[in-house]
């Protein structure tokens, strides 16, 4: 049995940083949606939920049962088969139910694309971080007297962050010469690491 008096573990700085950054990144999206978004986000939550299944089936499955027993009764039913006007609800049920979730989309694209610029800075960030440890690291060598000093060329070279825009240029680069070899191809091709 768990001793329930145990404290959760204390998380460092960092990681508490991070997780308030992504949290708040996630509520000033949501406090930035308009009313009309929230909206069409709360009924496309509904319509992906597995009751909405069943209870669409309930209706459809009463509308037909409604109008056949009519017919069997004696009655004019509402909808004869071939049921015209279910079909004509359902198609248009359909069109609505694929605009809210096209909005729905569209708006959390949003929210990914802010997700995917944060990761792409902090990735470029790491890298700068990366080559000054490894600056530091190489000047260090050089400095203490017990170490041979070496020329470490590739060390040398990993030192210097690189430059996003030339890094961009040779992925392009790669890719066209790539077109030009083997013609346009349906498949993507993955450039070296640069």
């Amino acid at each position: 049995m768990a001793d329930t008096n145990v404290s959760p573990p204390i998380r460092p700085t960092h990681i508490e940083e991070t997780v308030q950054s992504i949290t708040r990144l996630h509520a000033e999206h949501t406090q930035n949606a308009t009313p009309l978004q929230r909206t069409v986000d709360r009924m496309t939550a509904l319509l992906g939920r597995p009751g909405f299944i069943g209870v669409l089936t309930v209706i459809v499955v009463g509308w037909i049962g409604l109008n056949l027993l009519a017919a069997a009764l004696g009655y004019r039913p509402i909808d004869p088969p071939p049921f015209p006007w279910l079909g004509g609800a359902v198609s248009l049920l359909s069109l609505y139910m694929v605009v809210l979730i096209l909005a729905t989309q569209r708006h959390e694209d949003q929210l990914a694309q802010h997700r995917e610029q944060l990761s792409l800075e902090l990735l470029v960030l790491s890298e700068q971080k990366t080559a000054k440890v490894i600056q530091l690291l190489e000047e260090s060598r050089r400095d203490n007297p017990l170490i041979r000093n070496r020329v470490d060329q590739e060390a040398d070279a990993m030192a210097e962050p690189a430059d996003p825009s030339s890094v961009l240029d040779a992925i392009k680069e790669i890719h066209a010469e790539a077109g030009q070899v083997s013609g346009p191809t349906d498949e993507p091709t993955v450039p070296p690491s640069v």
